[in-house]
């Protein structure tokens, strides 16, 4: 039992110690606040406590914003490392994936200026340009559900068809394909979840944007935080493991 506690805290650490994995700590502890806190204060009578955590959630939201100043270099070579995806086999996640990078990149200028402009830091409309960075995280999320959706088509067809002996060697194992199926299924889960909260954050008369209660958001953002936190959990066994 020591041991596998030692080794749930290790992993723990682990993701704590990269920029990554404590951001996805952040967030899945920022919308866990909100969650609690929005369900508090929808109670009969309210809880204070609920203010309290709302508050925390939306500090720790904050420093998440602030920490993203630093990702446009991180996103510019992922996306030039990326280029048209030339390795890809399939043209349709290609493009899918070349439009979602493109989203993504424009995404974090969009939304420097809208905290600047919120900070008094530019003179600018920060409403504008907040709706214009959730409209561009809203596209990336779809096109990620699609490439998802089409990958996840792609591993159901070669798990249909036998491997010919030429390429077999080649081929992923059918445990691999699933476990791939697995990680894109739940990439799903989260895109649509914070898909939810994104047309949610849109202006006013967009589908059901501003509608959402607090504690909605923070149970959608909490099941998108921890399918990510997962993953990044898992990824970083894989790589420990040389997988």
């Amino acid at each position: 039992m020591a041991a596998a506690q030692g080794g749930l805290v290790g992993r723990l650490v682990a993701v704590l110690e990269t920029y990554r994995g404590r951001d996805r700590a952040m967030r899945t502890l920022s919308y866990g606040c909100q969650l609690a806190g929005g369900a508090l204060l929808a109670g009969s009578p309210p809880a204070p406590l609920g203010d309290r955590l709302l508050a925390l959630a939306q500090q720790l939201s904050h420093c998440r914003t602030v920490l993203r100043l630093f990702d446009d270099l991180t996103m510019l070579t992922h996306t030039c490392h990326y280029g048209l995806g030339g390795q890809e086999e399939d043209a349709a996640v290609r493009w899918l994936s070349v439009l979602n990078n493109l989203a993504d990149q424009l995404y974090y200028p969009c939304e420097h200026v809208a905290w600047a402009a919120d900070a008094e830091i530019l003179r600018a409309n920060s409403q504008k340009w907040w709706a214009l960075s959730t409209a561009l995280w809203g596209a990336s999320l779809l096109l990620g559900i699609a490439r998802s959706l089409r990958i996840l088509a792609q591993i159901r067809s070669k798990l249909q068809t036998p491997p010919s002996c030429s390429s077999s060697s080649l081929q992923a194992s059918p445990k691999e394909l699933r476990a791939q199926a697995a990680a894109e299924a739940l990439t799903i889960l989260s895109n649509m979840a914070d898909l939810a909260n994104a047309v949610h954050w849109l202006p006013p008369g967009v589908l059901w944007a501003g509608k959402s209660p607090p504690w909605l958001v923070g149970l959608m953002g909490t099941v998108s935080s921890l399918a990510g936190l997962y993953q990044t959990c898992i990824k970083g066994s894989a790589k420990s493991l040389g997988i």
